[in-house]
């Protein structure tokens, strides 16, 4: 079984969502990514920045479900990073309140000797210079290498993000970031513009619409299971990588067929994350309920046709 290399924020997070908000909560895309991860009972180590302000109990949750925190640094007289943000009534927007990035400002990430041989690394949403670095101490190239970024980067470092690009098998992106960094309206365009840059598989989330897989002129859309209630939607896209890179891992299997069932394991733990605030959906998540959902994405998604 691969090894999974999670490189993102691990971080504290205060949400208002019309269900209701809270004060500062365990968040983070490095957490997220573990949490789905640890799912399917891969190695799985983070790599992070946190400060002297950060609960032993957070470290003591990830440890215990067997998420490796030996890459997370903590900066005792630093403050961990911290965002706020409030979720209009259709969940799909929101507006940041507060964004405080504390010891994320100087975070140079170092991974740990146990990882740098790592089948599988998961490059979170950082700057592409980060992002980079991180490949750079890997002691040889990983069998598969998943990239998330977003529009602030683009807008900010395009250049770095189109150099770390051409070292991505996979980027994952939702629909806006996918049209900004290709210049196409159409998905279908976007993914090809996209591939030319680097990635062999362009991933785009389309959140309660589900998620599209490209490669080479081959197409896979899974969607998201529709619920009666979604809580909150922060982490979601996390926990889709997660589960993506989790399933992967795995398995060890890393071709476009079973990339469609990494697909639909991604999308089902990603429509667990939102039924609560934060991390805690996912912390109490048990193997039994993640397999009937599945049973669940199963009859959403299979019927019997004639073609005549």
């Amino acid at each position: 079984m691969s090894k999974l290399l999670a490189v993102g924020t691990v971080a504290f997070d205060a949400i208002e969502t019309p269900f209701g908000k809270t004060d500062k909560i365990l968040g983070g895309s490095g957490t997220f990514v573990g949490l789905a991860a640890s799912q399917f009972g891969v190695k799985t180590g983070v790599v992070s920045v946190v400060g002297g302000d950060f609960p032993d109990s957070y470290i003591t949750m990830m440890n215990s479900k067997g998420i490796n925190t030996d890459g997370i640094e903590v900066v005792k007289d630093g403050k961990t990073f911290f965002w706020s943000g409030k979720y209009h009534n259709d969940m799909n927007s929101r507006d940041t309140l507060i964004t405080e990035l504390n010891v994320l400002e100087t975070f140079t990430p170092v991974v740990p000797e146990d990882f740098k041989d790592a089948g599988i690394v998961m490059l979170g949403n950082l700057h592409p210079l980060t992002q980079a670095s991180v490949l750079d101490q890997m002691k040889e190239r990983p069998k598969l290498v998943v990239l998330d970024t977003m529009n602030f980067w683009m807008d900010i470092a395009l250049d770095d993000l189109h150099t770390v690009l051409k070292r991505v098998d996979v980027i994952t992106i939702n629909d806006e970031e996918a049209r900004q960094l290709s210049g196409e309206y159409s998905l279908v365009n976007a993914a090809k513009k996209i591939h030319e840059m680097g990635p062999q598989y362009v991933v785009i989330k389309k959140g309660e619409h589900g998620a599209l897989l490209f490669n080479e002129g081959k197409m896979f859309f899974a969607p998201a299971l529709p619920l009666a209630d979604v809580f909150d939607p922060t982490g979601a896209g996390d926990t889709f990588a997660g589960g993506f890179c989790g399933y992967l891992a795995k398995t060890e299997d890393i071709s476009f067929e079973n990339m469609k069932n990494a697909i639909i394991y991604g999308s089902n733990l990603a429509s667990f994350c939102v039924e609560k605030f934060g991390t805690e959906r996912m912390q109490e998540l048990t193997a039994d309920e993640v397999k009937e959902r599945l049973q669940a994405f199963k009859e959403l998604t299979q019927f019997d046709i004639e073609l005549s």
